[in-house]
């Protein structure tokens, strides 16, 4: 038998394309466990299991320590830890993201609401908020709507994941739908980061908060993540997408 979409998550679902800003993806994610087919959760659940690299990784279930950015004042220049420092600095970012959405993390499954979420996509779910900003940096992908779209789907071309492949599906289905102008800006996101995340090897779980002192340009190389900057500038402004105006959600 086929599995289908439960119809009330399917209403859910359309909101989220209709505004993603109002009825997030996050919300959409952690929506679905509640009814998603079985067969479809063992699915995802077996794509990292069974993965050679990251089923010992998930396995394994390690978590990094919580960390404030004056840890991060020692390392030089030219080091995976400045230029992470650089990045939450220049960004104005939230040190403790992952911190904060453990802690939520923890009220969803009080609540029962995340009960059929496998523990290796539990465990994907945690690691990926403290890995999101590190792999901003590891790819070059910019805090910017086109540079979150390109990192998932970098994500999703390493590791089969319900969350990035959300994404993916809602951004496409609004730019059809509701803004075609985002079409080629869109895509041309979508692609860099699928194209970058299959030729790469996997950056999946990797601890690279134990590898803050070497050089950024030597990481890169060893996982194959050197790329040109995808900078296009032929939208006219009055063509400008939504979803370009505000800012997106920041995760994995």
């Amino acid at each position: 038998m086929v599995s289908q979409i439960e119809r009330g998550f399917g209403e859910k679902f359309l909101k989220s394309i209709d505004n993603f800003y109002t009825y997030g993806i996050d919300w959409l994610f952690n929506e679905w466990w509640e009814t998603a087919p079985a067969d479809v959760i063992a699915k995802y659940e077996a794509a990292i299991l069974d993965h050679p690299d990251h089923g010992p990784l998930a396995r394994e279930g390690w978590l990094a320590p919580d960390f404030g950015i004056g840890s991060l004042d020692s390392y030089g220049p030219g080091t995976l830890g400045h230029a992470y420092r650089a990045f939450m600095v220049d960004n104005k970012l939230v040190e403790h993201l992952a911190a904060g959405y453990h802690a939520r993390h923890e009220e969803l499954l009080q609540s029962g609401k995340i009960d059929r979420m496998p523990p290796a996509l539990a465990y994907k779910v945690l690691r990926g908020f403290q890995t999101h900003d590190l792999h901003h940096v590891l790819t070059g992908y910019p805090a910017t709507p086109l540079g979150e779209l390109a990192i998932q789907a970098f994500q999703l071309a390493q590791m089969d994941y319900p969350y990035a492949a959300m994404w993916i599906a809602v951004v496409t289905s609004h730019m059809t739908l509701v803004d075609p102008y985002l079409i080629k800006p869109g895509m041309d996101a979508i692609t860099d980061g699928w194209a970058l995340g299959r030729r790469a090897r996997s950056v999946q779980f990797v601890k690279f908060e134990h590898r803050l002192g070497e050089p950024l340009d030597d990481i890169r190389a060893e996982f194959g993540l050197q790329r040109d900057p995808v900078a296009r500038a032929d939208t006219p402004p009055e063509r400008t997408p939504e979803l370009l105006k505000p800012s997106v959600e920041r995760s994995d």
